[in-house]
């Protein structure tokens, strides 16, 4: 495997696993949170940086409807990113406390908030879009032309329990209500065993994940 592939890989995990801890806001504490948030930023940037040659191939080529959507979706993924960034800062009382800034804390509020719950599906959703991508490094790796159909069956099974799961997940933590700004405030069980907030999340994730999958999956087949 090359070096900046084995990277490429490292970055998305290292993002997968920030991005599930965020999500844990009151339950890790406020300036775990700030740190692990900054540190997010720095990979979403490094791999912007290993994926510039995507980027710089924005306006060339034709576009078919897999691209179309893969490129929507990256730019509100990208949107979400800069909205966190940038109320991130404005709320900051760790790491940018330093910053003389004392206005738009309401606003900046509801901004993160909002950035965070799309950015979290989006992202999902993004991880989805690549998953193919993913599976054919994994081959070339195992030296697999391709998964025996009892291996892709069990695989499938498995990855549609974790979204029906997801689904239901996502129905009791009200993460419907976040999206639309129904709740302006986000609950927390803080009796709530970590793992179980985890394991929940890791569903929803896997959700949107395999709901990414499978509609770039169906566009690519139309696409040939």
């Amino acid at each position: 495997m090359k070096p900046k592939t084995l990277c490429k890989i490292a970055i998305d995990f290292f993002l997968t696993i920030g991005l599930l801890l965020l999500m844990a806001y009151e339950l890790i504490g406020e300036a775990v949170h700030e740190w692990i948030g900054t540190g997010v930023l720095l990979l979403c940037i490094l791999h912007h940086i290993l994926n510039w040659n995507w980027i710089s191939h924005l306006l060339k080529g034709n576009y078919t409807a897999y691209r179309i959507l893969q490129t929507i979706v990256t730019a509100f993924v990208f949107l979400s990113i800069v909205g966190l960034m940038i109320s991130g800062i404005i709320l900051s009382r760790h790491v940018f406390a330093f910053l003389p800034i004392s206005d738009g804390h309401s606003v900046a509020r509801t901004l993160h908030m909002l950035c965070a719950y799309w950015g979290f599906v989006l992202m999902s959703a993004h991880m989805g879009l690549h998953l193919h991508m993913l599976r054919g490094v994994m081959r070339k790796v195992n030296h697999i032309a391709k998964l025996s159909m009892p291996r892709t069956i069990f695989l499938r099974t498995i990855g549609l329990l974790i979204a029906a799961y997801g689904m239901y997940a996502f129905f009791q933590r009200q993460i419907g209500s976040y999206l639309f700004l129904q709740n302006e405030f986000v609950f927390f069980d803080f009796n709530e065993p970590l793992i179980a907030f985890f394991a929940d999340y890791l569903a929803i994730m896997g959700l949107f994940a395999c709901v990414g999958y499978y509609i770039s999956k169906l566009l690519r087949l139309q696409g040939r």
